[in-house]
């Protein structure tokens, strides 16, 4: 057989803080205590009966297969018109990516932009992704806290 290796890297890997916060508040909760979540960033009421239904109604008319990477271009056409409507932004569907999460979409930007040795800013304090993304990538030097007068010739991103 063989050997399986991991990459280095994987050492590097810890938890994500949010996460053990939610834990704790979860064993809070079971002891009676009352709380109100505000840990991973997910609502802590359930979700609308209309979208719920729009989700089985799409499972029914057979949306159950893969969508293109960026997102399907009914939602891309909404978000842009969205961020034009409330002017944050003019953008066409074209330039919209919509993703499972911020870490994918963080990595996937740094990784475009930062090569090995590169140094990445976060703020601290700020989301445990922006610290745990550039910390556990391949060859970039994460430095906290995100302010204009830290960039150097080295800093290739600034996570916020």
């Amino acid at each position: 057989m063989t050997d399986f290796r991991l990459a280095d890297r994987m050492g590097r890997l810890g938890t994500e803080s949010a996460f053990e916060v939610l834990a704790r508040a979860k064993a809070m909760e079971a002891a009676g205590h009352k709380i109100i979540h505000l840990e991973i960033g997910e609502p802590d009421f359930p979700t609308a009966s209309h979208i719920v239904e729009a989700a089985v109604e799409a499972l029914r008319a057979g949306h159950t297969h893969y969508v293109p990477a960026p997102g399907i271009p009914p939602l891309r056409e909404a978000v842009a018109a969205f961020l034009e409507r409330t002017g944050r932004m003019r953008t066409t569907p074209d330039r919209v990516v919509v993703t499972p999460g911020a870490k994918p979409i963080m990595f996937f930007t740094i990784l475009a932009l930062a090569n090995e040795g590169d140094e990445i800013l976060y703020p601290d304090p700020g989301f445990p992704m922006s610290a745990s993304t550039p910390t556990n990538s391949p060859g970039w030097s994460p430095t906290g806290p995100s302010c204009s007068s830290s960039t150097r010739r080295t800093t290739r991103a600034a996570a916020r």
